[in-house]
């Protein structure tokens, strides 16, 4: 493989590693409940998000690539789970964006970590011209490389980082991209204030100016 390759290989495990760590550190401080609280209408939570990122990256690092587990994942919903899962859900869709009361923020911290193993074994062992396989994806982007797997699953863990950045600030008001760089400008409490009202000052007017 070409120092090239080699390069960008680096280049995307890299930004990839880093927003799985902001999921993490979104997570810490935060007591069970507040973990599963649903922050939004559609019920997004931060540990449902961590755990739909891990089915994430067992599926496009994992089954797409004929790499799946092993073995049995160890918080895999059991029959009665997903009884009740289909009840609330038919389809099945948001079977991984929610955590159940069986399933403790431990464990879904732990599958995520292990699913990183599992992604960074492909990942640094596979060229990136291996190609996969992604069947809920349309015919013709079917058999992608591992570089577009690679660009599409970071592209999904930041998106999904930034709602935990949304969803943290409402649950405590903390902010920042991780524990040593907040990414944000240094303002006491009283210029966020401010910086806020000017804001809400500026979209009044543009409604009224809308309406005129």
């Amino acid at each position: 493989m070409s120092d090239e390759d080699e390069a960008e290989r680096a280049t995307l495990h890299r930004y990839l590693q880093e927003q799985r760590e902001v999921m993490l550190f979104k997570l810490e401080g935060l007591d069970e409940r507040q973990l599963r609280w649903p922050a939004t209408p559609t019920g997004t939570s931060l540990l449902g998000l961590v755990k739909h990122l891990t089915w994430t990256e067992l599926g496009y690092l994992g089954e797409c690539l004929d790499r799946p587990l092993d073995h049995p994942w160890p918080w895999e919903a059991d029959e009665a789970a997903q009884d009740s899962a289909s009840d609330l859900d038919p389809e099945g869709a948001l079977a991984d964006l929610w955590v159940r009361a069986d399933e403790s923020s431990a464990d879904i911290v732990d599958g995520y970590r292990r699913a990183w193993a599992h992604g960074d074994a492909a990942i640094l062992s596979l060229p990136l011209s291996a190609a996969g396989h992604v069947p809920w994806w349309a015919e013709a982007r079917r058999r992608p490389t591992l570089h577009t797997l690679l660009v599409h699953l970071l592209a999904e863990t930041a998106r999904h980082a930034g709602h935990a950045d949304i969803i943290r600030e409402g649950l405590d008001g903390s902010i920042g991209m991780r524990a040593d760089s907040s990414n944000l400008p240094q303002l006491t409490q009283q210029q966020w204030a401010e910086h806020s009202d000017r804001l809400r000052a500026i979209a009044d007017r543009a409604r009224v100016t809308d309406g005129a």
